[in-house]
């Protein structure tokens, strides 16, 4: 037996409301229940000025009866979070129960092992890897190990932000196919080329393509001290998903498993001291924009779209979303805006100009616009980005341009945001 929306719900009638007197369902207090085979969610509101420890009480209280009665159905809880909201929404405590590893199995060490080239790597190799459940578990009804054994669950207050990180940009669209991953990947490293420290999380759950535009394939994810260590490619840190499943197994998730990825890519990997972490999103306004707009505090997002009618209606909900959960919109990017062949001939096979007219309706900033070239394409291909801004040619010549360009332009918006709300004040220079 699986765990169920109205089977988690049925388990909170039986769970007291230390404030209001009644349970958590008939007071009103539960918001909001996601359940899936052994992991469950739930979110309750409570009084404001509720204690902390009045708080953990109530989620200990859930926790064990949603165990005891599943255990009583021949099912058990392997992870169950309970997140406390104010009236608005906002999590202001969240309980996790179950690790964010299940523990290995009898004989199995934690400890990573160094591969014959020197690097650290996890015990099992990949090809005995299951597919992975929500935070690096086996999916239910696989067998085998987890994939990244010994990792350490992170417990972080909701909303915060990343320890020795300074700026947290999400780069997302209302629709796939725009070449968002692209635009991501080309500012981490247009930034880091600037002399930044960047890193790169693949937050596309779903659809991983870094492995792929990164050149990982025949890199090994290691964990060390309970930590996903980032690559360190082309400049800039990277993790992704991809490299910890299968590459041609497909992520057959719901919500709270795809929450639970993308919160342990998040907090538990060793960034160390950040200038800037770029966040690639999946595709359109789901639960891993959700998430992320909870657990993180992120410095503005991102929009991509082509110039394309279709792909700009989308991307103004995109846009309209990041706006409702309080994320700064710092501009839109129109990318496949033309394209350049070899000889420096432009086509416009998709329009042009409609992101900018799209930015001005919105009232966001245009970043700038990215022509497609035959070098582009091949980089992204042969995992090789930094050809992206080495490009010598006439089509190279003008992507380089329009790269470091979009990074100045993106920089620029970044130094507004900081004055507007005064993290950081003018400087006056008299010669």
């Amino acid at each position: 037996m699986s765990l169920s929306k109205d089977f988690v719900s049925s388990c909170l009638t039986g769970v007291a409301d230390p404030v209001r007197g009644k349970d958590l369902v008939s007071s009103g207090a539960l918001q909001w229940v996601s359940a899936c085979d052994t992991y469950a969610s739930i979110r309750l509101q409570m009084p404001d000025g509720t204690g902390r420890s009045v708080l953990d009480q109530v989620a200990q209280l859930a926790h064990a009866k949603l165990s005891q009665v599943a255990q009583r159905n021949g099912t058990r809880v392997d992870s169950f979070i309970v997140e406390f909201v104010d009236e608005a929404g906002t999590v202001l405590h969240e309980k996790r129960f179950g690790g964010m590893m299940p523990a290995p199995s009898a004989g199995a060490s934690n400890e990573p092992r160094a591969s014959a080239s020197g690097s650290v790597s996890s015990p099992e190799s990949r090809s005995d890897r299951p597919e992975a459940g929500p935070t690096g578990a086996a999916a239910p009804g696989s067998a085998g190990h987890t994939p990244i054994p010994g990792l350490q669950p992170a417990n972080r207050p909701a909303g915060a932000g990343l320890p020795g990180v300074k700026h947290i940009i999400a780069v997302g669209a209302g629709k796939g196919g725009v070449g968002k991953s692209s635009i991501a990947l080309n500012l981490a490293v247009g930034l880091a080329r600037k002399g930044h420290a960047v890193g790169l999380l693949d937050g596309d759950i779903y659809g991983p393509s870094m492995p792929t535009m990164l050149g990982l394939a025949p890199l090994e994810q290691a964990v060390l001290n309970g930590k996903l260590q980032p690559f360190y490619i082309h400049g800039i840190k990277a993790i992704t998903i991809g490299k910890l499943v299968d590459a041609d197994r497909p992520l057959i998730w719901r919500g709270p498993m795809a929450h639970g990825a993308f919160k342990q890519l998040t907090e538990q990997t060793q960034w160390g001291e950040l200038d800037y972490l770029i966040i690639d999103l999946p595709p359109g306004t789901g639960d891993i924009a959700l998430t992320m707009a909870q657990s993180l505090a992120l410095t503005g997002a991102v929009v991509v779209c082509t110039p394309q009618k279709v792909a700009l209606d989308d991307a103004i909900r995109a846009a309209r979303m990041f706006q409702q959960l309080n994320i700064e919109v710092l501009g839109v990017v129109e990318n496949m805006s033309s394209f350049v062949g070899d000889d420096g001939k432009v086509y416009d096979i998709f329009g042009k100009g409609g992101a900018e007219v799209m930015a001005q309706r919105l009232g966001v900033p245009f970043l700038g616009s990215v022509p497609i070239t035959m070098s582009l394409r091949a980089n992204s291909d042969g995992g090789d980005p930094t050809g992206n801004f080495t490009g010598s040619d006439p089509a190279g010549v003008r992507l380089k341009a329009s790269l470091e360009a979009l990074v100045q332009n993106l920089e620029s918006q970044l130094a507004l945001g900081a004055l507007r709300s005064g993290r950081e004040k003018p400087v006056l220079t008299i010669s």
